[in-house]
């Protein structure tokens, strides 16, 4: 019950965090802000200050930052509606930029303590595939594999996984970078020594420790951020192109699920409060990414509108009427929230069928 009560916090927190970034960038800028609400649901506290009324409310699931004018349109000079383009693509971009510096702070934190950090290097051919000359040697270290950069540990075996027959490598190899183009690594059915399937077409892929100091840290932070930010995109790539399903989608039921899941099984109690928290840089990522999308409802959505918008007053002096904006958000939000329900249930089907 604690890790539930912990993970549920840890997920509000990231959303209402999100508003926290529209809510300062249109204090800063001049935007006038009716309410900013951390949680939903009733208010059981409630504080105007100035113009702003601040509150409390009672479900810890996010919040929200009402800006004058930001759905219709209103007179006053100081609404969202009226303010000049560039302060609205800051106000809007801002809660995205919140959840990524949330989810690098948190990866700051978690890596403080390293005293290294691994780095993937190729460990000889595996016997039985033939692929003794393909190119690389023992004690290369990987750079990039099929064209994707190695940011971090682990990201040279996922993406060989991935590949097509050909694969290309950068390495470093006694202190100098060196290319290897189409390298023929033909996929076979194989499991390795534990009986695991395997996709590595014979290469051993092994793990190196390389001291750290406070830039290294920094550095493998900001890599592992950029990372999460990748391997999103990936995710989604595959939701489009079908090489996952739906079922594979998880709402705030199954990200609380997970994440208590992850606490509980944890040896000791730092062990739960760092895959926890790594967990929640993952997922403060993951909003970032996905409310950027160019999606109705989102604030990709509302952004690419605001550039639209500037592209047809460049070009004809006309902008979309804001009637049939807000028409079109409202049907994208009526999108998100049915597939929201249906992935909530998929998730309430996972716990019972469990």
């Amino acid at each position: 019950m604690l890790y539930i009560i912990v993970a549920i916090l840890i997920f509000g927190l990231l959303i209402a965090t999100h508003e926290l970034g529209h809510f300062a960038t249109a204090k800063l800028l001049g935007v006038k802000v009716n309410e900013f609400a951390v949680g939903m649901g009733p208010a059981f506290f409630k504080k105007q200050k100035g113009e702003t009324l601040y509150s409390l409310r009672v479900l810890p699931i996010g919040g929200y930052c009402a800006m004058e004018g930001e759905d219709d349109d209103s007179a006053d000079p100081r609404s969202f509606g009226r303010a000049a383009g560039w302060k609205k693509l800051i106000i809007l971009c801002a809660g995205a930029g919140m959840n990524f510096l949330t989810g690098l702070l948190v990866l700051l934190v978690l890596y403080a303590p390293a005293v290294g950090f691994y780095q993937e290097t190729y460990g000889g051919p595996l016997e039985g595939y033939g692929v003794e000359d393909c190119g690389l040697l023992p004690g290369d270290r990987f750079l990039s594999v099929d064209g994707h950069r190695v940011l971090v540990n682990g990201n040279a075996q996922f993406f060989l996984s991935r590949a097509g027959d050909t694969v290309d490598f950068v390495v470093e190899r006694n202190g100098e970078v060196v290319e290897l183009k189409d390298v023929y690594l033909p996929y076979q059915e194989r499991t390795d020594a534990e009986g695991n399937y395997t996709r590595l077409r014979g290469l051993s892929v092994q793990r190196v420790a390389q001291p750290a100091g406070a830039l290294d840290k920094l550095a493998y932070a900001c890599r592992s951020a950029l990372d999460m930010v990748r391997t999103t995109w990936i995710s989604l790539g595959d939701l489009v192109t079908g090489a996952v399903g739906l079922r594979e989608l998880s709402g705030p039921v199954g990200i609380v699920d997970m994440m208590t899941q992850v606490g509980s099984q944890s040896e000791t109690l730092f062990d739960a409060a760092w895959s926890m928290g790594y967990l929640a840089a993952l997922i403060a990522v993951n909003l970032a990414v996905m409310n950027l999308l160019p999606l109705p409802a989102l604030d990709g959505g509302r952004v690419f509108f605001l550039l639209v918008n500037s592209v047809l007053y460049g070009l004809a002096r006309r902008k979309i009427d804001p009637r049939y904006e807000g028409y079109v958000h409202m049907a994208g939000l009526a999108a998100l929230l049915c597939l929201s329900a249906v992935v909530m249930m998929s998730d309430i089907g996972k716990l019972f069928g469990r």
